[in-house]
């Protein structure tokens, strides 16, 4: 890309040889290419968008749930990565259990606080957390095994703000230029916990926590585990490095695949409400919980689902 001369700006910006992200038209499937969507009958099925996120009606999540219900649920989640539910009046930490069990075991989170539930984190902000910073990240990818995914439920919401946001990372993959794809298709890079969390420990503190979390290697390009889909798997704040890359290296190709998330065709938007549930597919997303309602006063109960190592 050429830059454009300009009488009327002294320093215009820099135009790069190569945008950080992709213009013009971009290919979203919400499944991977061959694969069939699959057919539902016992969900009603509201898209978000055409190819990402959708929520779901004509069910109870307080009542037990039959083996073809949960059929239909995991392919949903399979299909459209974040799955929602409203309405849902009188559940609670029992019923979110059982649902997260239709994917597997719960999976703490060391610096998450746990409620009275074992395998629940209580995620609550008000008027102290005015002006906390939020990041695009996926969940646990400073395990060994990350998690599969996550239930998180509305506990209190503010009247306004407070919103979350997906990001599809197959959909990413999937528009990044030929010769991009090529280049990353068997690196590996390094993740870790200590930039972020370990942001609010002493040396003490992240010492003790190193024994128990080292450093741990993922894919950059992974294979979903259970669709298969090729997906890019790396976030902006645990992802430390590259393998095998010089640090200018490092810099200029994690600024390019980091950025990706941020692209709004590859987004969603959910407007939490009393009663609202969200599921959401770990490996093929990334998330942001807008923190926009100060000083109101916003809670959330989470299940993360147990893992499994990722190629």
């Amino acid at each position: 890309m050429q830059s454009v001369a300009s009488t009327s700006v002294t320093n215009p910006r820099p135009v790069l040889d190569k945008p950080l992200m992709h213009y013009g038209s971009r290919v979203l499937d919400r499944v991977a290419p061959g694969a069939t969507p699959f057919e539902y009958r016992l969900l009603d099925v509201a898209p978000l968008t055409p190819h990402f996120g959708a929520v779901l009606g004509g069910v109870d999540l307080t009542r037990p749930v039959s083996e073809e219900l949960a059929e239909e649920l995991r392919q949903a989640l399979l299909e459209w990565k974040v799955i929602f539910f409203r309405g849902q009046t009188g559940f609670n930490a029992e019923h979110q259990l059982a649902l997260s069990g239709l994917w597997g075991p719960p999976e703490a989170n060391p610096f998450f606080a746990q409620t009275g539930t074992p395998g629940i984190s209580r995620l609550a902000k008000d008027a102290k957390a005015a002006g906390n910073k939020n990041i695009w990240h996926s969940d646990h990818s400073f395990m060994a095994n990350p998690s599969l995914g996550a239930v998180l439920r509305a506990v209190e919401v503010p009247a306004a703000g407070g919103d979350t946001m997906w990001a599809d990372m197959a959909a990413a993959y999937d528009n990044l230029p030929a010769d991009l794809k090529a280049r990353i298709e068997e690196l590996t890079a390094v993740h870790d916990w200590e930039a972020s969390w370990g942001a609010l420990m002493d040396e003490e503190q992240k010492a003790s926590f190193r024994e128990s979390w080292p450093q741990v290697e993922h894919p950059v390009v992974v294979r979903h585990p259970r669709s298969g889909r090729k997906t890019l798997y790396v976030n902006e704040p645990f992802t430390r490095y590259i393998k095998g890359l010089s640090e200018a290296e490092n810099r200029e190709l994690l600024d390019v695949l980091v950025l990706q998330a941020r692209i709004p065709e590859f987004q969603i938007r959910f407007r939490w409400e009393a009663d609202s549930i969200a599921i959401w597919d770990n490996i093929a997303t990334q998330h942001y919980a807008v923190n926009d309602y100060f000083p109101q006063r916003r809670v959330m109960e989470r299940i993360a689902i147990a893992g499994v190592p990722l190629s």
